[in-house]
């Protein structure tokens, strides 16, 4: 029998076990205390001998349904949510990570990733960053003691595409842990899993929630890793089957000590959003590739930056990788052209900080979301002071392109 597809898959997921009156989602289970009649069971639950909830803080039926649904997204062997995309990757760090261990991380990054990332290396963890659209500059990164390489799939804000397959291949040979942070391009336009990753990070919050109206992040095992080559599993969570022994980890360090946990009401909002996830990102990229080929041809506009056009330096990759290229943009005006006033002219466009929503976004790069790492870091990351990210929304296409287009010729 032909397997479902991908929005079939994830309208009927829940159905696939008993809900509860037979409601259509998964209700809201907001307590965070479980009960058991027989308290040999309960003990049953915390050791793992069956299945079961323990305490809200390492979840619940509500959040464990969303779970489900990114685990069949990603074609994984399991996820674990957390409150945030960044309590995600913050948990490879405080799960996966001792001090004397070495990261290596694509240069080209989200700047809360970044930020961390020099936290990291403040606390007894190498972390080299490397130009990741080119595999030789990752293999040259690589000491004896890196246990980890992670990279995003496009790169906010600049729409760098990392060099995917030839980095799986790598770090297979190299037997290291690979991670690659899906967010830019959501498990419907590229699944990390084809390329080797053996986990990857979803920030639900984007475009899986789609809507902005929940935090979210989540980590999911591909089974494409072999736990058992991995020096710092503790021996009580190799009590569970080889391939579980990552998950095991991170959802005792980084959710029971740690304490990221996604809350349900939040899981809820994301697990309805992320039903509509390919209707909504077939028609924010459709957007993004017309905008962005108005924007290239006007001459008020001195770069613009999206994988989906010819003249982006890895446009033949992405074209490989992914089934789109995605709803984010950027781009730079001409010199004389301020950046705010621009923005303010807009009527469509809304100046905010988020991705991924219905609505389109702008922000101007420099001077928010990535004026903290400076101007010498941000030169490196090729980030100039006029440039404007755009998360590209589902508007109709007529009436975004004349938004762009109005505010320059206002």
């Amino acid at each position: 029998m032909k397997q479902p597809g991908f929005t079939t898959t994830i309208l009927h997921g829940d159905r696939q076990k008993a809900v509860e009156a037979g409601s259509l989602h998964k209700p809201v289970h907001t307590s965070v205390a479980f009960g058991y009649a027989d308290a040999r069971q309960l003990a049953s639950v915390f050791q793992g001998k069956e299945p079961g909830f323990r305490y809200g803080r390492q979840g619940n039926p509500t959040v464990a349904a969303l779970e489900e649904k990114v685990t069949r997204m990603e074609q994984g062997v399991g996820s674990i949510c957390f409150a945030t995309g960044m309590g995600a990757i913050g948990a490879l760090f405080q799960a996966l990570l001792r001090a004397g261990d070495h990261v290596v991380s694509s240069s080209f990054l989200f700047g809360n990733t970044n930020s961390l990332w020099n936290t990291v290396a403040g606390q007894g963890v190498g972390v080299s960053f490397a130009d990741a659209t080119d595999v030789a500059n990752v293999a040259a990164a690589i000491t004896p003691r890196t246990r980890l390489v992670f990279v995003e799939t496009i790169a906010n804000p600049r729409t760098q595409v990392a060099d995917l397959a030839r980095i799986g291949q790598l770090c297979a040979e190299r037997g290291i842990l690979y991670v690659v942070d899906n967010t830019m391009t959501t498990p419907y336009l590229f699944r990390p899993k084809d390329v080797g990753a053996g986990l990857v990070v979803n920030a639900l919050t984007k475009s899986i929630g789609g809507h902005g109206n929940a935090l979210g992040g989540c980590i999911t095992d591909t089974g494409a890793y072999d736990w058992q080559a991995y020096p710092n599993i503790f021996d009580s969570y190799k009590k569970n089957p080889p391939r579980m022994w990552g998950l095991a980890q991170l959802r005792a360090k980084a959710l029971r000590d740690f304490g990221a946990a996604l809350g349900p009401e939040a899981a809820h909002h994301i697990a309805v959003g992320a039903e509509t996830l390919a209707l909504r990102m077939e028609r924010a990229a459709s957007n993004a590739l017309a905008l962005a080929r108005m924007l290239e041809a006007d001459p008020r506009v001195a770069h613009v930056y999206y994988p989906g056009l010819e003249s982006h330096p890895q446009h033949a990759l992405a074209a490989s990788l992914f089934r789109s290229c995605g709803s984010l943009l950027s781009f730079e005006l001409k010199d004389g052209i301020d950046c705010f006033d621009y923005l303010n002219r807009m009527t469509v466009g809304i100046p905010a900080s988020n991705l991924g929503d219905t609505r389109t976004l702008v922000i101007p790069v420099a001077h928010t979301i990535f004026f903290e790492m400076g101007a010498e870091r941000r030169a490196q990351m090729g980030i100039a002071e006029s440039l404007i990210r755009v998360s590209v929304g589902i508007e109709d296409q007529d009436d975004l392109l004349a938004d762009f287009r109005n505010a320059l010729d206002a």
